[in-house]
């Protein structure tokens, strides 16, 4: 069994593995204009990984998480405020902190980007934004960026766990846009990108053909996908 990528909108993806655990990311399902009907009705789920706090990225974590049973990991911050919701199967991790679970080896990377929750008006800081590099039990390594700007370490994530795909915000505005998300493959040295996190809003005005314009003739390819579809 080879990996399977879902997009859900955004930048929630479910993923399974070549094993066949299922993994979600930054599950934001009610209220994402992009998401698919299939995305309510995901089922048995063996991980939930979050990056950051930002409601477009966890606001439907604590009711997926007690429908699918899912173990949810998420930065520290982060993991203490679902606990707080009555998340009780919820794993908290630091930027540089490895965890095995699954068969799967999950390490959490630094990203450029801020993390929050706004309740009752209030704007609640949640410590940092993070990103993820995962090793499938095949041996196959995936980066998820999530809410990024490019930087100069992802030098230290090609050169420490050689990714092959890195799934990379495009958006603009509150994350990489096409061109520095092309930087960003350079850096990483990855054979494919899968761009998310356009689209959305008017706002996120970068697209997928720009990126593919930018980096196909280095020989990335850009793995682009509608809201519901999936690829292996």
């Amino acid at each position: 069994m080879s990996l399977a990528i879902t997009w859900l909108g955004h930048a929630t993806f479910l993923l399974q593995s070549p094993g066949g655990k299922k993994m979600l990311f930054d599950p934001w399902v009610t209220g994402n204009p992009t998401a698919p009907e299939s995305a309510k009705r995901l089922g048995v789920l063996d991980l939930i990984l979050i990056t950051h706090g930002h409601g477009d990225h966890t606001a439907d974590a604590v009711a997926i998480a007690r429908s699918s049973g899912a173990q949810t990991i998420a930065p520290y911050e982060v993991a203490v405020w679902l606990g707080s919701k009555g998340l009780q199967n919820v794993t908290g991790m630091n930027p540089g902190g490895t965890l095995r679970a699954l068969g799967l080896s999950i390490t959490m990377v630094p990203a450029m980007h801020s993390s929050s929750i706004e309740e009752d008006g209030k704007i609640i800081c949640l410590g940092v934004a993070t990103g993820y590099v995962v090793t499938l039990e095949n041996g196959q390594t995936i980066y998820f960026a999530g809410d990024t700007g490019v930087f100069g370490d992802m030098r230290l994530i090609a050169e420490m766990y050689r990714p092959e795909i890195a799934f990379l915000p495009i958006g603009d505005r509150y994350t990489m846009g096409p061109e520095q998300a092309a930087k960003a493959c350079e850096l990483l040295g990855v054979k494919q990108v899968v761009p998310m996190h356009y689209g959305t809003f008017p706002a996120l005005t970068g697209t997928p053909a720009k990126l593919r314009e930018l980096v196909e003739p280095t020989g990335v390819q850009v793995l682009e996908l509608a809201p519901g579809e999936t690829a292996s």
